[in-house]
């Protein structure tokens, strides 16, 4: 599908395309893809040129497999079965798993085969695109149901939607006026190693408890290179420096170079923060949805691009403001019944994670019943929620340790 099928109208006027997405990461394809699924004129803006690197631990846990479109194939480099936990570099035990855990992926394949299965439902990519702004009101648009999506340069698309995905610090994000209430800082290293010490970590990856409260460090085995990151809820950056700097020198790792070092901030939503304004929707890091205790994102995008993508199409359809709000409102419920519940109870994980990391430690490597949940959550079989919301145990122990 290319420009030619979006509305024509006049020859001096602009096309009009039903939904623009802004950012081809895996929310921003996952949104395009619905929307073309539809039957839906869709566009696809990216700011870079695919395959284009993205900081990533790269883990595909089951609520992410579960949301890939139909037929999809996920390229691992590693499926994991084993994760060895440590608290500080101590304490490390081992649990196994005969079914796959999670899968490993690296982030350039993985966005590329996401983007190519938005085009092959006939969302039309564009990359070298960075936006400038939106607008829904002025000279730019037309009609009461269009949005300008004005680009660097000034060149302007029209849409009867928009879904913004444009990561973390989205210029979309900035204009729908979300805000944040946990902002942490992650640091990865993706490192070559001999296939002597690859073949010591296949299938297995590391998990550290870190120094820092809220911290944690992670080994993902992906062929020959591991990737080592850490990150801090504190968001303190000499500190989360120094913690991967001395979780690679105990790795046994500080002799070999990494190929990439990298950094990217990670930022959650506040509950009262707003997923939309008029015909604009956002989803994904740049609606600030992910997993506040692990930070897991992937998931998150999938699925709420996914649910953006089909509401984006419902306010397109809209004729007027009342209807284009109607919309937007069933999409902020359809988040927050789902991951809004997860991010929530992820939150109060985070806080007993923050206070009492030696107890997770302990649960999780010593009591069977809890690592058959962190395998459940980790294969897609349950939820943090509804792990909650269907144990009385865990709800009464959470609200205990709630209490200060």
């Amino acid at each position: 599908m290319s420009s030619e099928n979006a509305d024509a109208g006049s020859e001096h006027e602009e096309p009009v395309w039903d939904v623009v997405v802004v950012g081809a990461g895996p929310a921003g394809s996952s949104a395009a893809y619905a929307a073309a699924v539809a039957g839906r004129r869709v566009l696809l803006l990216e700011k870079a040129e695919l395959p284009r690197y993205k900081t990533c631990g790269g883990g595909i846990i089951g609520p992410s497999r579960d949301a890939l479109p139909p037929g999809f194939e996920l390229p691992f480099k590693e499926r994991v079965h084993a994760v060895t936990f440590s608290l500080g570099g101590k304490l490390a035990r081992t649990r196994r798993s005969k079914q796959m855990l999670f899968g490993l992926i690296n982030r350039p394949e993985f966005d590329a085969a996401l983007v190519q299965e938005a085009e092959k439902a006939g969302a039309v990519v564009r990359t070298g695109a960075t936006v400038a702004r939106v607008e829904q009101h002025g000279a730019a648009v037309p009609d009461r149901r269009t949005v300008a999506v004005v680009l660097t340069g000034g060149e302007t698309v029209l849409a009867r939607a928009v879904v913004g995905a444009d990561g973390s610090a989205s210029r979309i994000g900035a204009h729908v006026g979300v805000k944040l209430d946990q902002v942490d800082l992650g640091l990865e290293a993706e490192i070559p190693v001999p296939q002597t010490v690859a073949e010591d970590w296949a299938g297995r990856v590391l998990i550290d408890w870190g120094p820092i409260p809220g911290s944690y460090g992670w080994v993902f085995p992906k062929g020959e290179t591991l990737t080592v990151g850490v990150i801090s809820a504190r968001g303190d950056g000499a500190a989360t420096k120094r913690y991967l700097e001395d979780f690679i020198a105990r790795l046994g790792l500080a002799g070999f170079e990494p190929d990439i070092s990298s950094g990217h901030l990670t930022r959650c939503r506040s509950d009262d923060s707003p997923l939309s304004r008029g015909r604009v929707l956002v989803c994904g890091d740049a609606a600030g949805l992910l997993e506040p205790w692990t930070r897991e994102g992937i998931s998150f995008a999938l699925r709420s691009g996914r649910l953006a993508g089909e509401w984006a199409v419902r306010i397109a359809e809209a004729q007027d403001a009342v209807d284009a709000r109607r919309q937007a409102l069933n999409y902020a419920f359809a988040i927050k019944a789902g991951l809004g519940v997860e991010m929530g109870v992820g939150r109060r994980m985070l806080a007993l994670f923050e206070r009492r990391p030696g107890l997770l430690h302990a649960a999780i490597t010593g009591f069977r019943p809890a690592w058959k949940m962190f395998a459940g959550i980790t294969r897609g079989s349950t939820t943090l929620g509804e792990i909650v919301r269907t144990r009385p145990v865990v709800q009464r122990a959470l609200s205990a340790l709630d209490r200060p």
